[in-house]
């Protein structure tokens, strides 16, 4: 998932990010954008209109997440030194606009909230921009090979010959773009900052796959899919070859190019795993810790509530080893459960149909549990072939704000060994229904709120959510196998050992070796499972440790609730209270939920 805040290349060019974030790395070139901030308004709400309308000039990406198509829709943009520049300072000239004109006390409830979540989100990206140049423009999950082709696929729509030229506009300019990233990669590896050698095989395989098909590869197969989609009136005044003439002409060189980039800076990559080992690397952590937690703890708190919690689930977890009757040590059920045939699938059409069929009856007793429900389709989909040796194993994509595009929940089932049966159900809540998607959905539609909430985001308040649905599914009745409630007590043990392994990659020094280690003694994850996460966490410092903060935030709120409201308690009601401003930093969540309980006992 995204957050606004982390709009820069320091964290490579995240697509997937940037279906949550419109406020993406800027992308536009154009000369003739005013970078004047907004300047104020009797309404404070125009005030962020303006600075949304400019961001959007910068952006063609963030335009076609919106679902919008204009003359820019045949464009990538500019991912410039400059251009990121000049993002920062409309944002921090918004800010400082927005400060100097208003005052917070004078406003209406909802717009001093508006005030109050903008501030922090410039507050946040200021603290990370020192940082923007350490992250890794190439690696396996967010790397530009494999998310640029991916946002081709997955938000350019062909529906007319106009739309179909703008695809081939787009792969003509492919090259020029893989090469400024390539060029970006190469001066970052001169100062230093390379991922760790590991990291090169995926990223070469993912360009190996695109040029090894030839003019089969996955961009040119989905242009040709969606032009035999369209009618014999659409079609008029396509060129025929145009794509491919495009991808051989601008595209492929490109990606060879940055093909042999990779390989000359794997021979001079690192083989610590850390980011302690960059110039102030204590420091960028403790940036991305408090910009994803939104809270000022220390590694070593973080560390030490993931030990306290992975304790705490192994306890119940004992419970289920005694319902189901196992005789042994939980590291031997762990061992049983990760390999024994009965909890694994043997082909991807069962394992989308069961996922199908839960989502299906979680979604009839959603009324129940919440009074505001999604308004866009949720679909599955598998990771596309192309993608999904080094993609995670799931993950979501927002639906466009004018329907055009469902929300879209991706399961990566390149080696169904590593997607038990056990964790289908807490996943496909987590990411489908009542989490992401209903979220998502929700905070999409709040056509009352700023355009930086409807899409924005905080991770800590997204992912937070997206854990805490998995255990409401059982206080919702779901989970009635005990091999399920298990899988879904291994994914919250998953994400407690986050907060072990993350700050051990990254403040203590550990290896991934020693990382593995640990999530393979602590969890019931698989090896490849266990080795493709660690993986994530060594490229994609601090964001892991987002999910279990957030959860245990939220679940302290509704006990929180539940004991001071007692009878009148109603969960559909605090539901609301948590989704109704979109995402917000953990303090602010907890501000809004002890209004509501104040304001509620007086009633």
């Amino acid at each position: 998932m995204g957050n606004s805040a982390m709009r820069f290349r320091q964290v490579g060019i995240s697509i997937a990010a940037l279906a949550l974030a419109s406020c993406a790395t800027s992308q536009a070139t154009s000369d003739d954008v005013a970078m004047a901030a907004p300047q104020p308004d009797q309404d404070l709400g125009q005030l962020f209109e303006s600075y949304d309308a400019q961001q959007l000039a910068l952006s063609p990406l963030s335009k076609a997440y919106r679902g919008i198509r204009d003359e820019d829709y045949s464009r990538w943009g500019d991912f410039s030194d400059a251009a990121e520049e000049r993002e920062e300072d409309l944002l921090q000239s918004t800010a400082a606009t927005m400060r100097a004109n208003y005052d917070p006390s004078e406003l209406s409830r909802e717009d001093a909230l508006s005030y109050r979540l903008f501030d922090a989100m410039a507050e946040r990206s200021a603290a990370l921009y020192p940082f923007r140049d350490y992250g890794y423009v190439f690696d396996q999950m967010r790397g530009a090979q494999s998310q640029l082709p991916a946002f081709l696929i997955n938000i350019h729509r062909v529906d007319s010959a106009e739309s179909a030229q703008a695809y081939v506009s787009r792969i003509a300019g492919l090259g020029a773009v893989i090469d400024t990233l390539t060029a970006e990669s190469r001066e970052r590896a001169a100062a230093g900052v390379l991922p760790p050698d590991w990291v090169y095989p995926y990223v070469i395989s993912d360009i190996e796959n695109l040029l090894a098909a030839g003019d089969d590869n996955a961009i040119l197969e989905d242009y040709r899919q969606k032009v035999a989609a369209l009618d014999s009136d659409q079609s008029q005044g396509i060129q025929q070859g145009a794509a491919t003439r495009a991808w051989n002409a601008n595209a492929r060189p490109a990606y060879q190019r940055l093909l042999a980039e990779m390989k000359r800076q794997q021979a001079i990559a690192p083989t610590d795993d850390g980011i302690w080992r960059l110039p102030q690397g204590a420091q960028y952590y403790e940036a991305l810790l408090a910009n994803y937690t939104t809270t000022d703890l220390t590694p070593d708190q973080i560390h030490q509530i993931g030990l306290d919690s992975v304790a705490r689930i192994h306890g119940e977890m004992r419970s289920i080893m005694d319902e189901v009757g196992f005789e042994g040590t939980l590291q031997e059920f762990f061992e049983f459960t990760r390999t024994d045939e009965r909890f694994y699938y043997d082909n991807r059409e069962a394992y989308l149909a069961d996922a199908e069929a839960k989502l299906d009856a979680m979604e009839a007793r959603l009324p129940e549990y919440f009074s505001t429900l999604p308004s866009d389709p949720l679909v599955i989909k598998p990771v596309e072939a192309f993608r999904e040796k080094s993609a995670g194993k799931a993950f979501y994509q927002r639906p466009a704000p004018d329907g055009s595009r469902p929300g879209t929940y991706y399961v990566n089932l390149y080696n169904l060994r590593d997607m038990s049966k056990n964790e289908l159900e807490a996943l496909a809540y987590h990411e489908g229904l009542p989490g992401h998607h209903l979220q998502l959905s929700i905070q999409t539609q709040l056509g009352d709120v700023p355009p930086f909430r409807r899409f924005g985001g905080v991770t800590a308040y997204s992912e937070g959510w997206g854990l805490y649905t998995e255990e409401l599914g059982k206080d919702m009745g779901f989970y009635t196998d005990p091999y399920s409630d298990f899988g879904r007590l291994g994914m919250e043990l998953w994400r407690a050992a986050r907060l072990v392994v993350d700050t051990g990659l990254h403040h203590k020094r550990w290896s991934r070796e020693e990382a593995i280690q640990y999530l393979t003694d602590n969890t019931p994850n698989p090896d490849g499972d266990i080795r493709k996460a660690i993986e994530r966490y060594v490229v994609y410092p601090g964001q892991a440790t987002a999910y279990m903060i957030g959860k245990l935030k939220i679940m302290e709120l509704r006990e929180r609730a539940q004991t001071r409201l007692g009878d009148d308690f109603d969960i559909r009601a605090f539901h609301d209270v948590i989704l109704s401003s979109g995402p917000v930093p953990l303090s602010i969540m907890e501000e809004n939920v002890d209004a509501w309980i104040a304001q509620a006992g007086a009633g």
